[in-house]
């Protein structure tokens, strides 16, 4: 993926409960909102919703920055050695090069939107969830996958404390 090269060319309008919906892992899934292709490639929005226990494991961006702002719920998150719980309307930064992860940290369900700069990262989402719709989605498929967007798993010794203050539940496939 590469920078934003070139402007927005039609109107897009996605009505509230609009977006293709997937389910990323267990607990996670997506709602695609905003494409690269409707932004020129500057961005991507898609909204993800969190079963209380769900996680997303820790991970690293090469290529994008993200920025969430959480709609519903309380959602953790940590970067390298910040973490945090975000309540409705609380925003984040996470930087593309920190290792990063985030959890639903309530005991209800929660939602965030999640920005992308630059647009392409939500074509690996995209990817998962045909995977997902056709029973494919064996967590190796997805660690594949993610290293070639370049967006590699990681295992910060951190995360074990989290899984275990928070509750979570790990991925079964």
């Amino acid at each position: 993926m590469s920078a934003a090269t070139a402007a927005a060319t039609t109107v897009k309008v996605v009505q509230p409960g609009e977006g293709r919906r997937g389910e990323l892992v267990p607990g996670i899934g997506v709602i695609f909102k905003i494409d690269g292709a409707d932004s020129g490639g500057a961005l991507a929005v898609v909204e993800h919703p969190f079963e209380v226990g769900g996680f997303v494991p820790p991970h690293v961006h090469h290529r994008e920055d993200e920025f969430s702002i959480v709609l519903e719920g309380e959602i953790g998150f940590r970067s390298e050695g910040k973490e945090i719980v975000l309540g409705p309307g609380g925003y984040i930064v996470k930087p593309r090069g920190e290792v990063h992860a985030m959890w639903n940290a309530g005991l209800t369900p929660a939602r965030m939107i999640e920005i992308i700069s630059p647009a392409g990262f939500e074509e690996l989402f995209r990817t998962v969830v045909d995977l997902t719709e056709r029973g494919e989605a064996e967590m190796s498929k997805i660690v594949e996958l993610a290293n070639r967007y370049e967006v590699p798993m990681a295992e910060p010794e951190w995360f074990a404390d989290v899984i275990e203050r928070y509750q979570l539940s790990m991925p079964t496939s």
